[in-house]
């Protein structure tokens, strides 16, 4: 595994408390527009993740995979976020086709998920963040692949440190 640099950085996230705290965090250092793409295989974390950053943001509402309906919209305070299920596509030209290209265009914190299934039309995450599972808990590695991103990942740090 790659050591923690500028650009990326490790965490252990004990159980879904942890999980939900981290995700609070990152609602601390992002700001829109955000492009954050969220990966791991099934139930490793990825929408507790995303509800842990909209609970952060101020979102006391329920907060559910958007699996099924694509993407989940949120305005908390004036910042939208919107929350999207890739899994079901097959290839990025369906996301245009079903007018989902407006979202990317908004200044907006969009999270994604299974970003793999948008390639070639999602464009250039400012965040990627990798979910697996280590121990009893979960490992999460972020990495910065713009220059806002690597300054939103060195407040992390900042924020942080080494443990949550």
């Amino acid at each position: 595994m790659a050591s923690d640099t500028d650009s990326q950085h490790t965490w252990y996230l004990a159980d879904e408390e942890a999980t939900l705290r981290f995700g609070a965090a990152m609602a601390t250092v992002l700001a829109p527009p955000a492009l954050v793409f969220l990966e791991g295989d099934l139930g490793a974390g990825k929408t507790t993740l995303s509800r842990g950053l909209l609970r952060g943001l101020g979102h006391d509402g329920g907060v559910k995979s958007p699996t099924y309906t694509l993407v989940e919209p949120y305005t908390i305070d004036e910042i939208a976020v919107f929350h999207f299920d890739l899994y079901r596509v097959s290839d990025g030209a369906e996301l245009a086709y079903l007018g989902l290209d407006d979202y990317f265009s908004m200044p907006a914190i969009l999270l994604v998920e299974w970003p793999e299934r948008g390639a070639g039309w999602l464009g250039n995450p400012d965040w990627q963040v990798a979910l697996s599972p280590r121990g009893e808990g979960r490992q999460v590695t972020v990495g910065a692949t713009s220059p806002g991103g690597v300054g939103w990942l060195t407040a992390l740090v900042d924020q942080l440190g080494h443990g949550i």
